[in-house]
């Protein structure tokens, strides 16, 4: 029904409504002749015959699925599905089998309102299967009371009637003119684009995380850069689409700018350090890094921060301008291998030479300290009750913790030490107490 645009908004409402309520009436007096009095008698019994059939197959594709272990998870969930919907499967098959059954006996006319709620009916079975693919929730359930609601709108020939009410209800900012018609159209076809734009990224970015040509910084430079390209060709397709001007996006933008300029400093900032330490591979997925007081491996790069996971679980985000302004210790940057250093000292009375040999050999023998850099024990100096040494040794999976190492390194030292009789000496006071008072200026030895 085309209405006349000259008209204003609220009297082309009224004139989609007269004509919508009159469509009504007809269809509802065309209800009342006997065919159709039948054919709606014949739906009421086609979906008790599809709840009785779900009443005695349900059970039992439940129970046959129990006993499909080892299928892959997607066809599970497609059981899962099946098993839900499967009233609606039914009265499906059950509709269509009947349409095409009284075409062949009866006038086309008294299968009308059939064929409509068989074809209601597999609009809305295809629209819940293919709305499974959207993983949000909440947009899951827009985009599918929004396709019925559509689909409806096309069988029933109602589509020229809602499309001209939902352009009747708009506002007009200067020379734009926005409908809610235009809203809806923005809605989906920006969904839709967002959606494409999805699949590809995962798609493509699974095949780069699995290319081990490229290195994990650049896998992930990669990945944000597919994404970035992927939804902004999505808004600018979507917008020109419904026809939308873009030229006053110039405007736009310089607002943008100076909201970056004046409160995203540091979104901005943290943002092009995370490009920079993308580019120069200065850190990446799988070193082991300290910063400050903090301690673990980078588990993910992100856009605004840097997950990094410490050896107790807990997960810091630290933003990457703090990367590049502060000064980070990457244990795995070049190599993987890292030189540990300890201090221990002995008794004035044991040999050196003996002491560096058992302290090398000790070290020698602990798991994680490697072979082929062999430890090397120094004196660095005579302390006040003991000679000083330095233990330095090698290790090439830093990831696995420094603490834990250094700890057993001085356990074997001490055990070590324990079967030589090399004494790990301790400062030692000597206390006088005086009984008589005259004594107190007598000089006391501590």
């Amino acid at each position: 029904m085309a209405t006349n645009p000259t008209l204003p908004p609220v009297e082309q409402a009224h004139e989609i409504a007269l004509s919508l309520w009159s469509q009504g009436h007809a269809f509802t007096v065309a209800l009342l002749r006997p065919w159709n009095a039948y054919q709606i008698g014949i739906i009421l019994a086609l979906i008790v015959a599809a709840h009785i059939l779900r009443a005695i197959f349900g059970p039992r594709l439940h129970a046959w699925m129990r006993t499909r272990e080892g299928w892959p998870k997607w066809r599970m969930r497609l059981l899962v599905m099946i098993h839900r919907r499967l009233r609606l499967l039914f009265f499906v098959g059950l509709a269509w089998v009947t349409l095409l059954i009284m075409k062949e006996v009866t006038w086309p006319s008294r299968s009308y309102l059939i064929g409509i709620a068989a074809s209601l009916a597999v609009t809305w079975l295809v629209i819940t299967f293919v709305t499974r693919l959207i993983a949000n929730g909440f947009l899951r359930i827009i985009v599918r009371y929004a396709g019925w609601a559509w689909a409806t709108l096309m069988i029933l020939g109602l589509t020229d009637e809602a499309q001209s009410l939902l352009d009747s209800v708009a506002v007009t900012l200067g020379e734009t003119r926005i409908s809610l018609w235009l809203v809806v159209q923005a809605v989906v076809i920006l969904g839709a684009l967002f959606f494409a734009a999805r699949l590809i990224s995962t798609t493509t970015s699974s095949r780069i995380r699995r290319n081990e040509q490229i290195s994990p910084s650049m896998q992930v430079l990669a990945i944000k850069l597919l994404q970035m390209a992927l939804y902004s060709a999505a808004i600018f397709m979507g917008l020109r689409t419904v026809g939308v001007d873009l030229t006053g996006l110039a405007f736009l933008s310089g607002a943008i700018g100076l909201g970056l300029g004046f409160g995203l400093q540091k979104v901005v900032s943290n943002l092009v350090s995370g490009v920079i330490i993308l580019l120069d591979k200065s850190i990446k997925p799988g070193d082991v890094i300290s910063l400050g007081e903090t301690f673990g491996w980078i588990n993910a790069l992100g856009a605004r921060y840097v997950s990094v996971v410490t050896r107790d679980g807990k997960e810091y985000l630290i933003p990457n301008e703090d990367l590049i302004t502060s000064q980070v210790v990457n244990w795995s940057h070049s190599n993987e291998f890292v030189r540990l250093d300890i201090f221990f000292g002995t008794a004035y009375g044991d040999d050196p030479h003996n002491v560096r040999a058992i302290a090398i050999e000790a070290a020698a023998g602990v798991p994680r300290v490697l072979s082929m850099k062999e430890p090397v024990c120094h004196i660095v100096g005579f302390g006040d009750s003991s000679v000083d040494y330095i233990l330095r040794f090698w290790i090439r999976d830093p990831a696995q913790g420094l603490t834990n190492i250094r700890g057993n390194v001085y356990l074997a030292l001490w055990d070590a030490f324990h079967e030589q009789g090399i004494s790990i000496p301790f400062p030692q006071r000597e206390v006088r107490m005086l009984n008589n008072p005259d004594d107190i200026t007598k000089p006391t030895h501590f």
